[in-house]
């Protein structure tokens, strides 16, 4: 029997999805900083391929680390924090999970953007402690009909404006460049947009192209009756500025997938009703996880087997 090829895996994943990499690869299991540096300390030179996601990333000193290396796969679509230049000088391959969550992404930004909206979530904080409607000082408006701007419109951003189609929205986007195959209105400009639209939905990579693009200016272009929405990266948003904008009645409330402090929360956002938070789990349903590890052993096999990837970056 061949002898299987050294893997190592930093991201935390639940022991089903690791069980079939295990099964075709000499797995090791890393998915903490000290169990990370342990195991490239101690096999570095083995491992030919890696698994990790944007967020937790590949740095140069770690790939410098790995003379064997191959090929880094990302879980999800973000590469934010794998050093990609570094792997390309090494010849070293860099592929993907583009196109394997976008629905389950979608889902949750019109799931926070509704609760936000319609402030589900005090409303059911209120009627757990026995309150009822005619209590409430207003009513909380509709999201049918009104303008929705997505930044970003790649896979994931596509999806939302199906979704926000099926609620009779006006769709606006801005991105890098005017995408030919859609026919949304286009803004160069995120503050442009921003004062256009009713509601906001961020949709783009991580990095420093993108950090703090929602600032205070923002903000206020989005105005005391605007929504906030963002399944992209915590970074793309200056925390403190939303904050203030939240507490000041500058926009009417967010909801937020991603923050700056993860996996710590966000101190400056915990005590304020109109923001709803959940931990990063936009792209992690059971269909989306598996279409995750799917892709990931359809790049790594086709890797190794010689075929070639199907997401490279």
């Amino acid at each position: 029997m061949p002898q299987k090829i050294p893997v190592l895996v930093i991201v935390s994943m639940q022991e089903a999805y690791r069980r079939p990499i295990a099964a075709a690869y000499d797995m090791v299991y890393a998915p903490d900083k000290a169990a990370r540096d342990a195991a490239i300390a101690t096999d570095g030179s083995r491992f030919r391929g890696v698994l990790t996601i944007g967020t937790v990333g590949l740095t140069k000193a770690e790939i410098e680390a790995m003379p064997a290396l191959e090929i880094i796969c990302s879980l999800g679509v973000g590469v934010e924090k794998i050093d990609v230049a570094a792997a390309r000088a090494r010849g070293i391959i860099v592929a993907n999970g583009a196109g394997t969550n976008d629905a389950s992404v979608a889902d949750h930004a019109f799931g926070l953007l509704i609760a936000a909206v319609r402030g589900i979530v005090t409303l059911d904080q209120m009627v757990r402690n026995g309150g009822y409607r005619d209590a409430l000082p207003d009513h909380r408006p509709t999201v049918s009909g009104k303008r929705i701007g997505i930044v970003g419109m790649g896979m994931i951003g596509r999806q939302i404006a199906r979704r926000a189609s099926g609620f009779d929205m006006e769709i606006g986007y801005c991105s890098r460049s005017r995408r030919s195959d859609v026919g949304y209105a286009y803004f160069e400009d995120v503050r442009e947009l921003a004062g256009w639209c009713d509601f906001l939905v961020m949709a783009i990579p991580g990095g420093p192209a993108t950090h703090h693009l929602v600032n205070a200016a923002v903000l206020e272009a989005l105005g005391p009756k605007g929504v906030l929405v963002n399944v992209a990266r915590g970074s793309v948003v200056d925390t403190e500025a939303l904050a203030a904008s939240l507490r000041s009645g500058g926009i009417a409330g967010a909801g937020l997938d991603v923050y700056e402090s993860e996996p710590l929360r966000p101190e400056s956002l915990i005590d304020l009703p109109n923001v709803v938070l959940t931990p990063h789990v936009a792209g992690r349903s059971p269909e989306a996880m598996q279409a995750s590890l799917d892709r990931f052993l359809a790049n790594i096999d086709g890797h190794f087997s010689r075929r070639g990837v199907i997401s490279p970056v």
